[in-house]
């Protein structure tokens, strides 16, 4: 492991963080050759968040055009990374009423399977949210990082787990209508699309791509105590810190219900929530992917696999 994760960190630092390529524009950087690594390759990291992101897909808002846009996108990289659907078919279509406008809205999960080579009756849930909030007053809310960022995490784990098969069974859950009340991951477990009892854990990663302090939240440990060998001792990049709060212990803003590891909460589904503060363009048409930070974002999914390995080594 520490080999492994060594190895990678410093092609990072090659491609990601020297001092002039930290000055390029993140267009430039994406515009590089592919970089080879051997968790993830964090150009395509990139790529897929700047398609989901872009003005076309109108804020991926739910049961809208830029929403379905975004979900084909999303069925097609379950399948570029050979995931199998969890289900009959990739999508998890539902029905619901908005909490605001009364409005009906349709739907639908992307949900794929990676069977466990030890475990696989037990499932470990690796979830995002691929939905934006849509076009409010003539203004695209692109949401880069809300969570164009975690979505685009999902398929670099997909294509970790290609060569690091999980012990455990692995569900690649990109949940649709988290913006309007965490439906899609209600609706999961509503319809008991694998009974409640099999699933030992929710990972669920909402807003990683950036934060000018160098600092991922991770959130759950205080809660669920057994978790936090997952997250103690371990090792980190350079210049990089996780820290563990926004858990309704201390005096921060709580999060336990603030995206879709909430619902699996509320069913008493230990989880792991990876995200960042709130910065100045959340919920904002300026959540663009010019401001998402290559580096910082790199360096988030190393860890959150990091800690995914220490999860998949335990016995639930």
């Amino acid at each position: 492991m520490k080999t492994k994760y060594l190895s990678l960190y410093f092609v990072l630092l090659l491609t990601l963080s020297c001092k002039g390529q930290s000055e390029k524009t993140i267009e430039q950087i994406v515009e590089q050759p592919e970089v080879e690594t051997q968790l993830f390759d964090a150009d395509a990291l990139l790529e897929r968040v700047k398609f989901l992101s872009l003005d076309s897909l109108e804020g991926r808002r739910t049961g809208e055009k830029g929403g379905l846009i975004a979900r084909e996108y999303v069925v097609n990289q379950f399948k570029k990374y050979g995931i199998a659907p969890l289900l009959s078919e990739y999508t998890q279509p539902f029905i619901f009423e908005g909490r605001r406008d009364k409005k009906t809205y349709e739907g639908a999960n992307v949900l794929g399977l990676i069977k466990g080579t030890e475990h696989p009756e037990k499932y470990i849930v690796i979830s995002a949210h691929y939905d934006h909030v849509g076009i409010n007053n003539g203004d695209i809310y692109n949401g880069a990082d809300d969570d164009a960022s975690g979505t685009s995490a999902l398929f670099a784990m997909a294509e970790y787990f290609k060569n690091n098969p999980p012990k455990h069974s692995v569900v690649i859950a990109a949940f649709d209508a988290e913006e309007l009340g965490l439906k899609g991951a209600v609706h999961f477990l509503e319809a008991n699309t694998i009974p409640k009892e099999q699933i030992v854990i929710d990972i669920n990663m909402d807003m990683l791509g950036r934060n000018d302090n160098n600092e991922l939240y991770v959130v759950g440990t205080n809660l669920y105590m057994q978790l936090q060998p997952a997250i103690e001792g371990l090792e980190l990049p350079e210049n990089f810190k996780l820290s563990v709060g926004h858990d309704g212990l201390d005096d921060k803003q709580n999060w336990v219900s603030s995206s879709d590891h909430g619902p699996f909460h509320k069913q008493d589904i230990p989880f792991l929530y990876f995200g960042v503060e709130d910065h100045e363009d959340y919920h904002k048409p300026t959540d663009d992917f010019v401001k998402i930070q290559p580096e910082f974002y790199a360096k988030a999914v190393i860890v959150i696999i990091s800690v995914f390995e220490r999860i998949d080594d335990m016995r639930f």
